[in-house]
């Protein structure tokens, strides 16, 4: 006799031979019994189950395939035993185990196709979603006491004040780079001092609301999509609208008003906090005193660029709401979805931002704000 490790042993008998399994015979020791199994090669008269002491659909199923595959008999089997084994018997597969992968010449036209689809229902779902919100944007109007105005608050405190620190940490750091990088190119043609105007006209026209954007789409963005998302998981969105509550009214008019408001805000204090950054960077590195840098800014910066920022800046936040906000809602039963939905929301919210960014460039350029 040749014994195996764990579930069985081999009982040889002539050319045939007997395989007597032993113990538990259940998923949990399937995985090294089934290799054993399926690497015996020689003939198998009989499969004793008389030692098994547990057996599982699995390890009936196990036993009934080794017997199947062998020709073998099943003997020894218990009352449980049998009765699994005859509902195996009477369960029969005809799929492969790996579907069939068509050519590749089919298979890009179909990503194609689903990829297009998939657009157009977007674009349909954020249709409608645009509209439940402006629908209830104007009841709001209509009637301000329906605006929740405590859940505004505190998506403002969420949107804008708890972003005040790495947003001011970002914009310091990026008016040092812009300083710097311009200081070594302006000083091949002894042209540093317009270190000056390059770090301000950028930090106030661009950088500071694009930066900010895009800061506030990973950090609010993100969150909107992951709270609503939740929200809709565990079927509270479903609650509020049984009970007559409006989720557009109470969930998502607040953070479109909290981002929209606050955008123009942090965008002007990261532009302000980017040419902080700059002065600083030139008081060490180009011996302009830094209040210095400061009072020029007022000089080479036209007043159009604050308001090119501060235009720009609602827009942004109104995007970068709208596509927290929608993904959130387009959460469905399971907890996947929220992080898929709250991924597409960050990526599509900063595509669109930039998108929209190089549109106002173009459009402010040709009414003479370039």
């Amino acid at each position: 006799m040749r014994e195996w490790a764990d579930c069985t042993n081999m009982v040889e008998e002539g050319e045939a031979a007997t395989i007597a399994l032993t113990g538990s015979l259940t998923v949990a020791c399937i995985g090294p019994l089934d290799r054993k199994l399926r690497a015996l090669d020689g003939q198998v008269k009989r499969v004793d189950l008389s030692g098994v002491s547990e057996i599982d659909t699995v390890g009936a199923w196990t036993a009934w395939r080794t017997a199947r595959d062998h020709g073998a008999e099943i003997v020894g089997a218990s009352e449980k035993a049998e009765r699994l084994i005859a509902a195996i018997r009477k369960s029969k597969g005809t799929a492969d185990i790996r579907p069939p992968r068509p050519a590749f010449l089919l298979r890009i036209p179909a990503a194609i196709g689903a990829l297009v689809l998939g657009w157009g229902q977007g674009s349909v779902g954020i249709t409608g979603f645009l509209g439940a919100m402006l629908i209830s944007g104007w009841h709001t109007i209509r009637h301000p006491a329906r605006l929740r105005f405590k859940a505004l608050v505190r998506q403002v405190e969420l949107v804008g004040v708890s972003a005040l620190g790495i947003v001011g940490l970002m914009s310091f750091l990026v008016g040092i780079v812009i300083a710097q990088q311009g200081a070594v190119q302006l000083r091949q043609f002894g042209a540093e001092i317009y270190t000056i105007n390059l770090t301000g006209r950028l930090a106030m026209r661009e950088l500071g609301v694009l930066m900010t954007a895009i800061m506030v789409a990973g950090r609010s963005g993100s969150a909107f999509a992951a709270q609503i998302g939740t929200m809709k998981l565990t079927e509270e969105v479903d609650a509020m609208r049984t009970i007559g509550v409006s989720p557009v009214e109470a969930l998502i008019i607040p953070r479109v008003l909290a981002a929209v408001l606050m955008m123009p805000l942090l965008g002007f204090y990261a532009a302000v906090a980017a040419i902080v950054g700059g002065a600083f960077l030139a008081n060490f590195a180009l011996d302009i005193p830094f209040f210095t840098f400061l009072s020029r800014i007022q000089e080479v910066v036209p007043i159009h660029d604050v308001w090119v920022g501060l235009i720009k800046a609602p827009f942004f936040g109104l995007i970068i709401a709208l596509a927290g906000c929608y993904q959130g809602m387009q959460v469905q039963a399971n907890a996947e979805e929220v992080g898929l939905r709250t991924t597409m929301a960050v990526v599509q919210a900063i595509f669109m931002v930039i998108v929209l960014d190089a549109f106002f460039a173009v459009f402010f350029t040709n009414v003479g704000w370039g």
